[in-house]
Formats: C-alpha cells, structure tokens, sequence
C-alpha cells in the first residue's frame, strides 16, 4: 500500500469533526510549499540581475538551440 493510500485511509477513519482540522494543516502545507516556490522563483531572478556577465543578456532562437542539441524541429 503506497503512502498516500495509507493517508487516505486515515483519512476515511477519522470522524467528521477532524475533517476541517486535518484540512486547515494541508492547505498550510501547500501554502508552504508555495512560498519556497516563491523563494526559490526570486533567488534565481537575483542571481541572474547580480551576475556579472556582460553575455547574459545574448539570446538564441528555437531553432539555433535545436540545432546546437541536436534536436529536430
């Protein structure tokens, strides 16, 4: 039995009155999930304005970086 299998069977066992208790610490712990996706999104966007690079800013097309992977479009 996988874990979130055992979760929902815990789930399935516990009264009514739990419900909006065990449903109240989920929804914190995607909330918190969120926020280091946040945190994470933020960090690289201020390594990248910080690097010194003067290159950093040079783009490619699609097509240039398919070729350079040796992928076909």
């Amino acid at each position: 039995m996988s874990e979130r299998e055992q979760a929902k069977q815990i789930i399935d066992q516990l009264p009514d009155y739990k419900i909006s208790t065990l449903l109240l610490f989920l929804k914190g712990v995607q909330f918190d999930d969120e926020i280091e996706d946040d945190l994470f999104c933020e960090k690289m966007v201020e390594d990248y304005l910080s690097d010194p690079d003067p290159e950093k800013h040079e783009t490619i097309t699609l097509e240039e970086l398919a070729a350079r992977e040796d992928i076909t479009l």
